[in-house]
């Protein structure tokens, strides 16, 4: 017999960063909360690397106590070794400790109200006219929360919206990292190539001193691809030791057709708002829980959660990101589909055509909003006649146009 807890205004189902500011929203409007987290606490190793905007920091108020450092530069390799190196006068990226910010977060919200119940899995969900029923096992027991809303920031690879009937992740890749010791590496390093990564592309980050996380995303064996990249870091000289402990984590490249119900919403990489280009979630997860909080908000006091009433929240983010999750999906898809030698080509046309200039000195192009940069790059006409000549599926290519509209 499951014990049934009092009837909660809110209760929010993955207690990361994105399930902890909609939290953190929710009860210091007045909304009673739970957060449900399946993890006994969220000081764990994650595989992210945490890389978010200057734009993330200050909008957010986060606060340096779980930083590692910042960064204003980065190097490129291309399949074949070309180096690309982009650097900016001022700090463009800040590279967060994750397990730190998670706990952080969550505190922020508990210090507000919001309960949190640790080693809670979610099993099931079940709506009725009045309430939402989230039936769980919480440390070996059987429980009930009743819920005037339920929300949905479970992360990556929960059936929970499918069960749900809002279906799953349409397309996604998966990633592996490892953090470990390095030998003083001071920039942010990006490879590219089908021995590397094939379609996406490797990373070396580094973090606190003498520290990095070093991962890929790969459709394809994530673990045996990152094996083989520090075997060839370690003969670079670049990190010190292979022996490592790899953590794992898939990457939703496309959102949900549909991010809410009666009673039910679905935020943060759950819901698929992610960046394609480059796997990060935590700006855009963080700007949809407030979208969420603020729908919540209205909804609640109306005493209307209907599928309906809470279809705003959908239209509210689709403004927000709507642009650049699409342009990014197709940009992502072109260079999933251009071998090594193609994206050498890339590389110098890169140089060559001024636009890594460009990407340094222009004050408008952000890490964080890709679709001006990808507009951008195919305009250059050097790109766009190279573009040309590549052997791409003429149905591709009308997609591509329609979707990210920057060539003739």
């Amino acid at each position: 017999m499951a014990s049934i807890r009092n009837l909660y205004d809110v209760v929010i189902i993955g207690g990361g960063p994105v399930g902890s500011q909609v939290a953190f929203r929710m009860v210091s409007m007045g909304y009673r909360t739970a957060v449900l987290e399946k993890k006994p606490d969220l000081a764990v190793t994650v595989c992210c690397t945490g890389l978010v905007s200057n734009e993330c920091i200050d909008h957010f108020d986060i606060p340096d106590s779980v930083v590692h450092r910042t960064a204003k530069s980065a190097r490129l390799f291309s399949p074949s070794g070309q180096l690309l190196s982009v650097k900016r006068k001022q700090p463009q990226v800040t590279v967060l400790n994750r397990p730190a910010f998670n706990h952080a977060w969550a505190k922020r919200a508990e210090a507000k109200g919001a309960e949190y119940l640790f080693s809670t899995d979610a099993r099931n969900i079940t709506m009725a006219k009045k309430s939402a029923t989230v039936d769980a096992l919480s440390s070996g027991e059987r429980i009930s929360l009743q819920a005037r809303v339920v929300v949905l920031t479970t992360g990556f690879g929960s059936q929970m919206m499918d069960r749900l009937g809002l279906g799953a992740a349409s397309d996604f890749v998966m990633g592996a990292q490892a953090e470990l010791t390095t030998n003083e590496i001071d920039e942010v390093e990006i490879y590219t190539g089908s021995k590397i990564a094939p379609g996406f592309f490797a990373w070396l980050v580094p973090t606190a001193k003498d520290k990095a996380l070093v991962g890929l995303l790969s459709r394809r064996y994530p673990p045996a691809y990152l094996r083989s990249l520090l075997t060839r870091l370690a003969a670079e000289g670049k990190i010190k030791s292979t022996s490592v402990t790899i953590t794992y984590g898939g990457v939703p490249l496309r959102p949900l057709h549909k991010t809410y119900a009666d009673r039910l919403l679905v935020v943060g990489t759950a819901a698929g708002q992610v960046k394609p280009i480059t796997g990060g979630g935590i700006y855009f997860g963080l700007l949809c829980a407030d979208i969420a909080a603020n729908t919540l908000n209205r909804a609640l006091l109306q005493d209307d959660l209907t599928a309906d009433r809470l279809a705003g929240y959908q239209r509210g983010w689709k403004r927000k990101l709507g642009r650049e999750l699409r342009v990014g999906y197709w940009a992502r898809r072109f260079y999933e589909m251009l071998n090594d030698q193609q994206i050498d080509r890339v590389f110098e046309l890169m140089e060559t055509s001024g636009i890594i200039d460009d990407i340094q000195s222009s004050e408008e192009l952000s890490f964080d909003w890709h679709a001006d940069i990808i507009s951008h790059i195919f305009r250059q006409r050097l790109f766009l006649r190279a573009f040309r000549s590549m052997k791409l599926p003429f149905r591709f290519k009308e997609r591509l146009q329609k979707n990210v509209g920057t060539y003739d």
